[in-house]
């Protein structure tokens, strides 16, 4: 696969960059940490070469200095919040990054929760925490928040939430998804630092979007296709270019907040660090990118890909129907259309000529490969099957007997009552082990797994949580058709 970024690069000019903004502040800096602390597999796909635990890689290379907090907040608590992505809640949420974090060597302290009012849940998720050891502190809901700024930053504003004491000279602040309260959970920390005699500061630590990429580079008009369902956009920095003369990129909910929170610093230190929300920021990825043509193409797919992944949503759900056409929209202004893999039109053509579901995948060599539905195969394991054969110069044989396949189908049907009895694509993975014991070309096929990592697959018709599922765990970024393959109201 072409690469266009620097890895190693960015991780030593990131984490440099952060030591120097810890010694602007004196030794002591409260570092917002937007996005995903790992696991970041946006920032893969738009940036070739990029790996998707960079950014938790970067901070290892700082890990005796780190102290990590993780904020949430009360509502999301009390309302079961759900990572869509991962399908659990928000609070046990936190406990799998605590544990995830800590298996890593990081010191994470405490837990925020943030616009505490006597919640239940959030009372029962604090009683669990402090079962387990967990230290936990409180911040509360402050009248006026976030423009009268005496009052916040006052005695009967911030003065009112918990101060967590900190030991290290970075003190992450991450969370489980956004709006959680990190930035007010940094600034309360700071007035409590500064009410202390304590010299700390404040940055931001946001990916994208790219502040020194143009305006309308792919890479941040992807960016706004990942977040379009917030209804937000990128902007020009015009406090920066007031300052400097100098034109950068933000987001626009930062810029709208800025003056509030310059006056916010200003209060708070006295005299505010920042000009703009740029110059807040640390963020180096720009400066490790060394073949642009390689970012633009890969976030132009990537662009295509949150326009079908959109469009399947709505579909599934019946939400979110206003967002297509804003996405529409940026793939105009990226250059792109819906046809820009060439897996789509090989999966429709394949589906035209079978006259059922198909599915098509572009082998890192550009070569197209394309997999139908059969008697015991469903598209999704075809495709892989023959995407396997392709990587490994495997004659287009059954690997996989009939005899290892049918009785998996009949466990299926017979015992475990599905009406479909097609393997899913793990369920054939397993029988392709199987098979590995006698076979040679199978185990052949097993060791070329690895090679599908970047790979795009494309089916004609809505693939099961169960197939979409297995290939994002093998790396394989998935666009479906939005449409399903029965006409039916509900849809597992």
């Amino acid at each position: 696969m072409r690469t266009g970024f620097d890895n190693d690069k960015y991780i030593q000019l990131q984490a440099q960059h952060i030591r120097e903004r810890i010694n602007e502040f004196g030794g002591k800096l409260y570092l917002e940490f937007g996005g995903k602390i790992f696991d970041d597999y946006h920032a893969a796909r738009v940036l070739p070469g990029f790996a998707p635990d960079t950014k938790i890689n970067m901070l290892k290379s700082l890990v005796d200095d780190v102290e990590i907090i993780i904020s949430i907040n009360a509502n999301h608590i009390e309302k079961s919040k759900v990572r869509g992505d991962l399908g659990i809640t928000y609070e046990q949420e936190v406990l799998r990054l605590m544990d995830i974090l800590r298996s890593m060597g990081f010191y994470v302290s405490s837990v925020v929760i943030t616009q505490y009012a006597n919640q239940p849940n959030a009372d029962a998720f604090r009683n669990r925490m402090d079962s387990l050891g967990i230290s936990s502190y409180l911040h509360y809901p402050i009248a006026g928040y976030p423009f009268d700024i005496e009052h916040i930053a006052s005695e009967k504003g911030f003065g009112l939430n918990d101060y967590v004491e900190t030991t290290r000279p970075l003190v992450v602040v991450t969370a489980p998804g956004p709006g959680s309260g990190k930035m007010a959970t940094c600034l309360s920390q700071l007035y409590h630092e500064h009410k202390r005699g304590i010299n700390a500061g404040y940055a931001k630590y946001e990916t994208f979007p790219v502040w020194n990429l143009p305006l309308k580079h792919p890479v941040n008009i992807a960016y706004e296709a990942a977040t379009v369902d917030l209804d937000d956009c990128n902007a020009i920095d015009p406090f920066h270019l007031e300052t400097y003369g100098k034109t950068t990129v933000n987001y626009n909910r930062d810029i709208e907040i800025f003056p509030v929170l310059k006056s916010m610093l200003t209060q708070i230190l006295g005299e505010s660090p920042y000009n703009s929300p740029t110059d807040m920021g640390v963020n180096m990825a720009g400066n490790a990118i060394f073949d642009d043509d390689a970012v633009c193409e890969a976030a132009r797919m990537e662009i295509v890909r949150r326009y079908f992944q959109t469009c399947v949503n709505v579909k599934r759900t019946g939400m979110g129907e206003e967002q297509i056409p804003k996405l529409e929209l940026l793939m105009q202004q990226a250059g792109v259309n819906s046809n820009l893999s060439p897996a789509r039109s090989a999966a429709l053509l394949k589906e035209e000529a079978t006259g059922a579901p198909a599915g098509a995948m572009v082998m890192p060599d550009g070569t197209v490969v394309t997999g139908k539905t059969s008697n015991l195969l469903g598209a999704a394991s075809s495709l892989l099957m023959n995407a396997l054969k392709h990587l490994s110069n495997t004659p287009d044989i059954n690997v996989i007997t009939d005899s290892v396949i049918e009785p998996i189908c009949k466990l299926k049907t017979d015992h475990l009552h599905h009406k479909n009895p097609r393997l899913h694509s793990d369920e054939t993975l397993i029988a392709l082990s199987i098979s590995s014991v006698t076979n040679d070309m199978a185990s052949q096929l097993l060791d070329n797994i690895h090679k599908l990592n970047g790979c795009d697959a494309f089916f004609s018709v809505i693939i099961s949580p169960t197939d979409e599922k297995l290939y994002r765990t093998l790396g394989i970024n998935v666009c479906c058709e939005p449409k399903y393959e029965l006409r039916r109201y509900y849809h597992k």
